[in-house]
């Protein structure tokens, strides 16, 4: 399923870059503290590939931090079992 997910990743990446090969309008870019004239493919492409980098950027510390809050719950349940097979295991005390 990976792999066809990524298959069809690069296939609409390829068919995007093909479409903005034929289109060379230039266009006037107003950013915050300045103002250019771009290429619209350009100008789409760069927009595109950082606001891709950002999600994965995010995604990749959200499941960083799932992965870390898992691997430390699974280490309490660890010791929580350890400390109930002891108790299960010693000699009631009357």
């Amino acid at each position: 399923m990976k792999i066809i997910g990524i298959v069809l990743l690069v296939l609409c990446f390829l068919m995007t870059l093909a479409l903005g090969a034929q289109n060379q309008e230039v266009v006037n870019f107003n950013y915050l503290v300045a103002q250019g004239e771009f290429r619209l493919s350009l100008l789409l492409g760069v927009v595109f590939g950082t606001g891709f980098a950002l999600g994965w950027l995010i995604c990749g510390m959200l499941y960083l931090k799932a992965r870390m809050s898992a691997a430390m719950l699974k280490k309490q349940v660890n010791k929580q079992r350890q400390e109930l097979d002891k108790l299960r295991t010693d000699p009631v005390k009357e």
